[in-house]
């Protein structure tokens, strides 16, 4: 009786756990490769101090940024860095260009 409670268990950890991976493809839900590389990035790099979400935290809200700035003004900043605490170079090269394109289409 135990062996076969155990087993169910598992089983059924075993089905969950798989089904919490996903396994989509990368433009499910109208999300397209380079969207989710720069999603990915962000949470890596900046949601710390910008929200997981993009509403702030240390650092300001992200939210709408594409509606008052650039990509070219934010690819700027991420570069440069903020007198207000940002520092320079979190994010460098091809990743910068995909999250400052992510960034500025929030409006």
């Amino acid at each position: 009786m135990k062996k076969k409670l155990l087993n169910m268990l598992l089983g059924t950890a075993l089905v969950m756990s798989l089904a919490a991976c996903g396994g989509g493809d990368d433009e499910a839900g109208g999300e397209t490769a380079a969207a989710g590389d720069a999603e990915k990035i962000y949470s890596q790099k900046c949601s710390s101090c910008h929200g997981g979400d993009l509403k702030g935290g240390m650092g300001p809200d992200l939210t709408a940024v594409g509606a008052s700035k650039s990509k070219d003004e934010i690819a700027g900043i991420i570069k440069d860095g903020t007198d207000g605490g940002m520092p320079a170079g979190l994010i460098e090269g091809d990743e910068l260009d995909k999250v400052a394109d992510w960034l500025a289409a929030k409006k």
